[in-house]
């Protein structure tokens, strides 16, 4: 069987003479349509069963070739489809017009049917090969999404696992970090970033303590007070994340350094490491003081039982000013009931008190 039968041209022209032998000149390879203006050639392009190319007359009544040809390469169903005009003209500009408009070749009349059969079986091939090769891009583009998600994913996993290596080192159950990113997350968007800058951000917050892993053990998870001299150890945290993170081409990875570095920093200036004051301090780095410090209070550890929601948003409120960021915390208060929800999903290795 002959691979082209199921192949369809559209034979437009307004002369039946012309269709007729046309028609005779094609008909055994290709099933053939004919209209005899260009507002049919149209209405035929447009149907169930779109013809995979055309040979079109350009001088026509009610519409001609060339009007009709800028239509059909406007629509995203037939400008595809190959033009070939035919025409008793062989003026250059005429020419330089078709193909301006889309055309792919010209046929000069009287046709000859090897130079007719030639074309269209030219054109037909190279439209099958156009189509492959779209189809071989749209499948490599699918697998590259594909590849670039599940590289998406990794790295997001590798950044939960490293933030969580140093959450295992302060005797936490690793959840703190889930709900702190989560709470970073609500606050961010509430605040008016993006939801793929807060997307980010929770990303990035699990960080934020990366630091712990360079504090010897005999300070991290000493017991009791700590010495002035040991405090001051544990104050490096922030810098020795920052040097772990170290400076990336990743926004996610860039965000996590300045959120490991900044977010010890106070409203007031009496923060650590850099003693920033104000809106000097990044915004990550407010964002995720409070979220920290909400969900480090709420939670039991061994040296604590766990605060209630209210008594921890109340302390928010009277440090508003002086360590927190006091517009941000006015946003986090006000979302009790969403802080709770986000707590009550991710408690079942917690035991919380809720007012």
């Amino acid at each position: 069987m002959n691979r082209n039968v199921q192949k369809t041209v559209l034979l437009v022209d307004d002369v039946p003479e012309n269709l007729y032998l046309l028609r005779e000149i094609l008909s055994p390879h290709y099933r053939i349509q004919v209209a005899i203006n260009g507002r049919i050639a149209l209405r035929v392009a447009l149907s169930k069963r779109p013809p995979d190319i055309i040979l079109m007359d350009i001088m026509m009544p009610v519409m001609d070739g060339y009007e009709a040809c800028r239509l059909l390469k406007e629509e995203e169903r037939t400008r595809d489809i190959h033009i070939l005009f035919m025409t008793a003209r062989s003026d250059a500009e005429d020419e330089v017009r078709g193909f301006a408009l889309g055309a792919v070749d010209y046929l000069i009349k009287p046709v000859s049917p090897a130079v007719v059969q030639a074309r269209v079986r030219t054109h037909l091939a190279m439209r099958d090969q156009q189509k492959m090769l779209a189809d071989q891009v749209d499948l490599r583009t699918a697998q590259l999404q594909i590849r670039n998600l599940e590289l998406q994913e990794t790295r997001q996993e590798v950044i939960r696992q490293l933030g969580r290596a140093a959450e295992y080192r302060d005797n936490d159950t690793g959840l703190h970090i889930v709900r702190m990113s989560r709470f970073t997350h609500l606050l961010a968007l509430h605040y008016g970033l993006s939801e793929p800058e807060a997307e980010e951000l929770r990303i990035a917050a699990p960080l934020h303590d990366v630091g712990k892993i360079g504090i010897p053990d005999h300070i991290l998870l000493k017991p009791g007070k700590l010495t002035p001299e040991e405090f001051a150890i544990i104050q490096r945290h922030p810098e020795i994340g920052f040097e772990i993170i170290g400076r990336q081409t990743s926004s996610i990875l860039t965000l996590g350094a300045s959120i490991a570095l900044t977010h010890h920093e106070k409203w007031n200036g009496s923060g650590y490491p850099r003693g920033l004051q104000g809106e000097a301090i990044p915004l990550e780095g407010r964002i995720v003081a409070l979220a920290d410090v909400f969900d480090a209070l709420t939670s039991p550890r061994p040296y604590k039982k766990a605060w209630t929601v209210d008594d921890t948003l109340a302390l928010l409120t009277r440090s508003a000013g002086e360590h927190f960021d006091p517009r941000l915390t006015e946003i986090f208060v006000g979302l009790r009931s969403e802080i709770v929800a986000i707590m009550e999903q991710c408690q079942e290795t917690k035991e919380q008190t809720h007012p």
